[in-house]
């Protein structure tokens, strides 16, 4: 049986049950959408593990790449990250700056395929909308956001990953100016959001299971 690990913040998390590995240790988002769609059609064949954090930056997802990736020895690895590098910045002047994100990213990437020589890990870009959270400082946030975006891709192609575009979907999904339909508060997807982030990664993990 092969092992498919969701890493990332809280669009991952999705409020899983961190105690329970079933359905609902896998969140209520895009990844227990996109595991339940792939069990069903792949019964016996590959086990979903959720493991994304609420409130991570990418040096969070760092600190725990030991017990969180490396231990569970994953087949294949997504990772949502960055919103919370730049959210926390702006609000509480603790975030990632881009420069610092690169080089975390990409030592994160580095040490997971030492230990982990055969694993596919898949990049998911971060992606802001205009919302509750994000409006009233949002020039600074859709530029800082983008930036880590336009590096999370760099990230990809130096290691060669996959990488799931996201923010012109939404972008294009949500031009008629309604984004509550599809976020929460800019930063959160709604169901349908989440229903979206799974369509984009599902179209790439169907080229392995």
């Amino acid at each position: 049986m092969k092992t498919f690990l969701f890493q990332g913040d809280s669009i991952t998390d999705a409020n899983r049950d961190d105690e329970n590995n079933d359905n609902f240790g896998m969140g209520c988002g895009y990844a227990f959408l996109l595991a339940s769609e792939v069990e069903r059609n792949n019964k016996g064949k590959i086990k979903f593990i959720n493991r994304g954090k609420s409130g991570d930056r990418i040096t969070d997802v760092y600190a725990r790449i030991k017990e969180d990736i490396i231990n569970l020895k994953p087949d294949f690895m997504s990772i949502l990250i960055g919103v919370n590098d730049v959210s926390h910045e702006l609000t509480m002047n603790c975030g990632v700056s881009p420069e610092k994100f690169k080089k975390i990213y990409g030592m994160l990437i580095e040490e997971i395929r030492e230990s982990l020589p055969e694993i596919k890990i898949i990049i998911l870009e971060p992606f802001i909308l205009k919302g509750s959270c994000t409006e009233k400082l949002w020039e600074e946030f859709n530029a800082e956001v983008r930036k880590l975006a336009e590096i999370s891709k760099q990230v990809a192609e130096i290691s060669d990953l996959d990488f799931v575009p996201l923010q012109d979907k939404f972008d294009k999904i949500s031009s008629d100016g309604d984004t509550r339909y599809w976020s929460v508060d800019g930063i959160h997807p709604t169901s349908a959001g989440h229903q979206v982030i799974k369509e984009e990664l599902h179209k790439v993990i169907e080229n392995y299971i």
